[in-house]
């Protein structure tokens, strides 16, 4: 168990990983709270974001209780197969992250607001784990869309290591790196926990604040 454990934690060379497939794999057709379209187009005036914290059932419910926030979507990114499986995910083999894409409305909720959720919302302290979830999908990462969004996010790290290290953490694990392509999780996997309230999620914060997160969006 420990050996299957540590191979999971490690990541997969693109060589290795397995082939995946053309066609995308089924998911929900709309959102199943707001009953939007489930589409990666982007609404005039909107931006995206894309964060990887640990089980993706947990941290999509975070965003998607924000004011500003205009659709959320699990998936999986940052990794080598195409069109993975959850199945395929979860073996460590493709390589892909557990990831959240967020679309939001600048004018009403600022990039910075996001990055405190993100920041807050996990450890990101932790390596290929979250919890008692093991394995390189559950890796903290932010994925970003703009050089804007990726100067935040490094000023943001940079301002949360800090106050970390002050409460006794280690060093931040977190990838801060271009959005790579999304794949869409499977149908069941959108919205999970508000189609099953009670559904199990092993995230956690640290307790500790990050010193940011108020006003509008310089980033995007």
């Amino acid at each position: 168990m420990f050996f299957m454990s540590r191979k999971k934690a490690e990541m997969v060379r693109a060589e290795d990983a397995l082939p995946g497939r053309a066609a995308a794999i089924p998911t929900a057709d709309t959102h199943f709270l707001s009953g939007r379209p489930l589409t990666l187009s982007v609404p005039e005036g909107m931006e995206v974001a894309m964060f990887g914290m640990g089980c993706f059932w947990g941290v999509e419910r975070m965003f998607w209780k924000l004011e500003g926030v205009w659709l959320t979507m699990v998936g999986y990114a940052g990794g080598f197969t195409q069109n993975p499986t959850y199945q395929e995910v979860c073996t460590g083999q493709t390589g892909h992250n557990e990831v959240v894409r967020v679309v939001y409305d600048p004018k009403v909720i600022s990039y910075e607001t996001l990055l405190q959720v993100f920041w807050e919302g996990h450890d990101p302290t932790q390596g290929m784990r979250q919890g008692n979830d093991v394995g390189t999908q559950y890796r903290s990462g932010i994925y970003t869309t703009t050089e804007a969004q990726a100067q935040a996010a490094q000023d943001s790290r940079a301002a949360y290591a800090d106050q970390l290290r002050k409460a006794g953490f280690g060093a931040i694990t977190t990838e801060i790196v271009p959005a790579p392509s999304f794949y869409f999780a499977e149908d069941y996997h959108q919205q999970y926990l508000a189609k099953n309230p009670n559904g199990y999620c092993g995230i956690g914060g640290t307790g500790v604040s990050c010193p940011i997160g108020t006003g509008i969006a310089q980033a995007g």
